[in-house]
């Protein structure tokens, strides 16, 4: 059997289109089962046991066991081991590299880990998907477009007239020889995706992005498929896997199961039509311009004043005729009367000025005193200068100054003028000997 054919065979059976994401996340389950790996498969083994009739697929994400290390990658291994053997298993690893290291690749995920089917970056080319096309009944999802924010940075490029991803899929489209290649397209991005079904003929889709990340169930469902005539797998995750972190987490994620297979039983019907979804679209946006509308008749006459006006014409005339009368006439006529009582104060601060005069009056009485008592402290050390010095001021009580200076000037001239130093005295010269007689 294919990979293609077991997948239709379980969605005919269960009546499903959808696919469980096992993306073991501590964060999010219940307490009691995150202490340990064995509690974790616990929590695997009761969502699996209580989903398996309401699913088509179940995708483990490698990333959520492989950050636990090899326990993680054993715990993944324990899990998809207990998988029932008609559900198909989606390894979501988004692997891509050269030959010789996706070859490993390929081995590890269909040998190892019971893939059916893989995810695969085609950046690198065909080299590195033809090892995992060599296991024909196996398939591998090829990325196109992402349902991520981020997958416009490439994958809407012009190249050669047209997007990337345009590209892609006919590149992919081209290399499904052995009909077990199909195409990874984000419900988050519903035009691409009726144009991505248009190039890649019967390929199976896998169409994340449903639920958390705010991707259309049905338009996912209607282009995805093209009216169900073509395979299409919708992936959801959180909004099943984690419907509640009490203990009825596994009935909570069946009865979110439930809400969407029977979405997509109303679309196969007829029920839900692209019509009726348009209608339901337009109608929102008008409910929200109403609202928005009522709320801003109500909220503009609030902050201008509090009396109730009537007409429009009255809205413009009456505010400017109260602002300009009212605030003028009284403000004015307070703001004079206020400013006459403080008059006086400024004088107060004015007082200061005589108190400088008075001050040089008393600092020479209080020097004076100091001068008289400097010298009755050093009279036993100083010199007879200091205690003549002493005698004018005692005259000047008397009022006779002159007296002072001019004996001041009588022992200047008396005291010695300072002389230079006597040079030594010449020497003597010698005594004139008389003369020899015998000469």
């Amino acid at each position: 059997m294919s990979c293609v054919e077991k997948l239709t065979d379980i969605q005919q059976k269960n009546k499903s289109m959808i696919c469980l994401g096992l993306d073991l996340d501590p964060k999010r389950m219940p307490a009691e089962y995150t202490k340990s790996n064995k509690s974790m498969y616990e929590y695997a083994m009761a969502m699996i046991e209580a989903t398996k009739d309401y699913v088509c697929a179940y995708k483990p994400n490698m990333a959520f066991y492989e950050n636990r290390g090899p326990d993680g990658l054993s715990l993944l291994r324990s899990i998809n081991s207990r998988i029932p053997d008609d559900i198909p298993i989606i390894v979501d690893g988004k692997r891509g590299d050269i030959g010789n290291t996706a070859s490993h690749y390929a081995e590890a995920l269909f040998d190892i880990y019971r893939a059916d089917w893989v995810t695969l970056n085609p950046y690198m080319g065909y080299d590195t998907i033809r090892p995992f096309l060599e296991y024909k009944d196996k398939g591998v999802f090829i990325l196109c477009v992402t349902s991520n924010s981020g997958s416009k940075d490439f994958q809407h490029l012009d190249v050669n007239g047209k997007p990337l991803f345009k590209v892609v899929a006919e590149k992919v489209d081209y290399w499904n020889k052995e009909n077990n290649c199909g195409l990874v397209v984000g419900a988050t991005h519903p035009q691409e995706l009726k144009e991505v079904r248009d190039i890649s003929g019967s390929m199976p889709l896998l169409i994340p992005g449903v639920g958390a990340q705010g991707g259309s169930l049905e338009k996912a469902v209607i282009y995805g498929t093209d009216n169900f005539t073509k395979p299409a797998v919708i992936n959801v995750s959180r909004s099943v896997l984690y419907a509640s972190t009490g203990p009825d987490f596994a009935e909570k994620a069946v009865e979110e199961l439930k809400r969407l297979n029977s979405i997509v039983a109303k679309i196969r019907s007829g029920e839900i039509t692209l019509d009726s979804l348009d209608k339901d679209e337009a109608a929102q946006p008008e409910q929200n311009e109403e609202a928005k509308t009522t709320v801003v008749v109500h909220e503009m006459p609030k902050p201008k004043t509090d009396q109730p006006y009537q007409s429009k014409e009255e809205l413009n005339q009456t505010p400017p005729t109260p602002q300009p009368e009212t605030p003028p006439t009284p403000q004015p006529e307070q703001e004079a009367e206020q400013p006459k009582p403080a008059m006086p104060t400024p004088p107060e601060p004015l007082q200061p000025p005589p108190i400088p005069q008075v001050s040089p009056t008393p600092q020479p009485e209080r020097s004076e005193a100091t001068e008289e008592r400097k010298p009755e402290v050093i009279d036993r050390t100083v010199v007879n200068n200091i205690s003549s010095d002493s005698k004018p001021e005692e005259k000047e009580e008397t009022k006779e100054e002159p007296k002072p200076t001019e004996k001041a000037e009588e022992k200047a001239e008396e005291a010695p003028k300072p002389t230079l130093p006597k040079p030594p005295p010449l020497p003597k010269p010698p005594p004139v000997l008389p003369p020899r007689p015998d000469l």
